[in-house]
């Protein structure tokens, strides 16, 4: 599974990484060491921490605006895989994309719940980049 450090974790939330660091500390979201001695959060306990957050409103701090066009850096919160198609959910920030693609995709993709991604939007398009 794949874990994230603080400033990685505040950037997939849209905040700070001192807010960040703040929501570890009063055990909001869990978090260990590796062997380095840095604070990693689990990306499924990120995942399910970035719904949690979303629905109750945002964090402690105002929800930043871009002009990056049309790409949504997030975590996977959720994957649905049917036959042939999947549906794809991302937490990017304060925003839930869902898409819809082949399974086919998504497994080539390696796609996993608490994975970074990118949602991109074309039209009513979303396309979905790992990265």
């Amino acid at each position: 599974m794949q874990s994230y450090t603080i400033g990685q974790a505040a950037r997939l939330l849209g905040v700070s990484a001192d807010t960040a660091r703040r929501w570890a500390d009063a055990g909001r979201v869990a978090t260990h060491r590796d062997e380095s001695g840095r604070r990693l959060v689990d990306g499924r306990d990120l995942a399910a921490f970035s719904v949690e957050l979303a629905r109750s409103g945002g964090g402690d701090e105002e929800v930043s605006y871009t002009s990056a066009r049309n790409a949504f850096p997030g975590i996977v919160t959720a994957i649905k895989l049917g036959d042939v198609a999947a549906q794809v959910e991302i937490q990017a920030g304060p925003h839930r994309l869902v898409s819809l693609l082949t399974r086919e995709a998504v497994e080539e993709l390696g796609l996993e719940v608490g994975m970074e991604a990118t949602a991109r939007v074309k039209s009513t398009n979303v396309h979905i980049d790992r990265t």
